[in-house]
């Protein structure tokens, strides 16, 4: 599993000119899933996402976490993320797990994120989504899964 995490002042993302989550504060996260992937991946990236300290405290270190500033979570399937571009001029895209098995892990991380009690939004699997946000720092960073 690779997540894709943005600290944003806010984000959305809409389908077809309509928006389907939006958050304020907090983090945008790209998710892939690839083949092999388990619920202990799921688990693993979801509670380093919950403590990563990324967010300034009162003296402007990046000493707080997501849940420490009440943050939310924009998260949106991504299995490009996967693309692998080592050969020729078209990505491969054999590594990223097949819809029928990354979209029940997909709800099933975003449902680990709720659990840790973070207020998740969510774009819509497989649809094609226009994502939208103003980066905050830019803070931008990769988060995978042990086995990655």
């Amino acid at each position: 599993m690779r997540v894709v995490l943005q600290r944003v002042k806010h984000a959305k993302v809409d389908i077809d000119g309509q928006t389907v989550g939006q958050i304020e504060k907090g983090l945008l996260l790209l998710v892939g899933i690839k083949t092999g992937d388990t619920e202990e991946d799921l688990r693993y990236v979801a509670d380093k996402l919950t403590g990563l300290r990324i967010f300034e405290d009162e003296n402007g270190k990046m000493n707080d976490s997501i849940k420490e500033i009440g943050g939310s979570v924009l998260s949106v399937s991504q299995f490009t993320l996967y693309g692998n571009t080592s050969k020729g001029r078209r990505p491969s895209f054999i590594e990223a797990a097949r819809p029928e098995i990354a979209e029940p892990l997909y709800h099933a991380f975003n449902e680990k994120l709720r659990a840790n009690g973070l207020h998740v939004e969510t774009g819509v699997f497989g649809a094609d989504m226009a994502v939208s946000l103003v980066n905050d720092g830019p803070v931008t960073l990769i988060v995978a899964s042990k086995n990655e």
